[in-house]
């Protein structure tokens, strides 16, 4: 496999050109973002069955002949824990990858570890040990050196080769269908999150009342204009937890705003005047257009709904264990609570990732047989999977 670094504008469109014949190609970034407003790109490493190319963004003029190009339906493009990567092609050009591949998502299809970290994957798959020597790199600084541009380039390497052997499983276990679905969830998903409101990521917002919430997004707001504008992250505009004490208290005036201690600081002082202002626009909301309360992110489950849901946790613990497949990526204990908040209320489910698709495959029946009481759970015997094992009722021979 030829190696390259390609520096200008004309090999970068030829290795482009490349990537398209090929019609595959793995692909990574590295990047800098601890300070940024958004993510600053340091490197792009691609890598097809041919050629491996490092390439050098801060020498490139023009980099959207790649981004149509992972855009496109025709190059199926490889990554492994691809979010960064997705956003930046979001941010270029406003259209998502349309054949995507998460090697990390696979492999948590095919087996139970997910999420599996690249060296370790290497080492499974491909039975070869890497070394993560340059995990502290600047990415942004220049020259790199013939060691940072190696490091660079194993991420990209062994990602078609990884692919290559996860599908062989996949299709044998009639999962490749899973994995395609969930490569465009993952994708969907970061783009809602691109398209979400400067405020949906805040936490303590379940803590406010209607008029709270109402100023709560109005510093949301602001603050996110302030971090684009300043290229900064919105976090050190102001710090979510003083822009929840902001929007509950509500202060009127500098000394009022200042009474937090955290708050009474030269950076926070120069803003006062647009906090304030902030906060006055969420005052002059009128009442019929305050947002509606929201619930934590746990919901609040009561206690007899907690219990419930750990058993659901349980015998969904026991069927990924059976299918090999990961507990982790068929759902969490928040997907698990708002299956049983619903049921509890009477609610459709029906919506609910859990019962659709490939999840719906693995444990829907599963769920609704727990809920509906057809099943019943005793101690494993020596040499049976797991702990426990959940039976059918009336065919105690049936495991769940």
């Amino acid at each position: 496999m030829a190696t390259d670094v390609i520096a200008n504008q004309t090999e970068f469109e030829d290795l482009c050109q490349t990537i398209r014949d090929a019609g595959i190609v793995a692909f990574d970034t590295e990047f800098v973002s601890e300070s940024t407003y958004l993510p600053e790109l340091g490197l792009l490493q691609y890598a097809t069955p041919e050629v491996a190319a490092a390439v050098d963004p801060l020498t490139i003029d023009d980099l959207a002949p790649w981004w149509e190009l992972m855009a496109d339906d025709e190059t199926t493009v490889v990554v492994h824990g691809g979010q960064a990567e997705i956003r930046f092609c979001l941010e270029a050009i406003d259209r998502k990858p349309r054949k995507l591949v998460d090697v990390q998502l696979a492999e948590g299809i095919r087996s139970r570890s997910y999420p599996l970290g690249y060296t370790n994957l290497v080492s499974r798959l491909m039975g070869q040990q890497l070394k993560s020597t340059q995990t502290r790199t600047d990415w942004l600084r220049r020259p790199l050196s013939p060691e940072q541009l190696r490091y660079a380039l194993e991420d990209v390497r062994h990602v078609i080769p990884i692919w290559e052997c996860q599908q062989k499983t996949l299709k044998k276990k009639d999962r490749l269908w899973w994995a395609e679905a969930e490569f465009d969830r993952f994708v969907d998903d970061i783009v809602a999150e691109k398209e979400a409101a400067p405020w949906s990521r805040i936490s303590g917002l379940h803590k406010l009342n209607r008029r709270q919430l109402a100023v709560a997004f109005e510093l949301a707001t602001w603050r996110d204009e302030v971090a684009r504008d300043r290229n900064r992250q919105p976090r050190r505009i102001l710090r979510d937890d003083l822009l929840i004490d902001v929007a509950r208290r509500r202060p009127k005036t500098k000394k009022d705003l200042f009474a937090t201690r955290d708050l009474n600081r030269p950076a926070t002082k120069n803003a006062a005047e647009e906090i304030l202002a902030a906060v006055e626009r969420g005052e002059d909301v009128p009442d019929r257009e305050l947002p509606t309360t929201m619930r934590s992110r746990s919901h609040d489950a009561d206690p007899d709904q907690q219990v419930v849901s750990k058993l659901l946790s349980l015998a969904l613990s026991n069927r990924c264990a059976q299918m090999e497949v990961s507990q982790q990526l068929v759902a969490n204990n928040a997907d698990l609570q708002e299956l049983v908040r619903r049921i509890s209320n009477g609610d459709d489910t029906s919506d609910l990732p859990l019962m659709n698709g490939w999840r719906a495959v693995v444990c829907g029946d599963l769920m609704a047989d727990v809920l509906n009481g057809n099943v019943a759970v005793r101690v494993a015997k020596p040499g049976e999977s797991g702990p426990l094992v959940f039976m059918h009722r009336g065919q105690p021979d049936r495991p769940r």
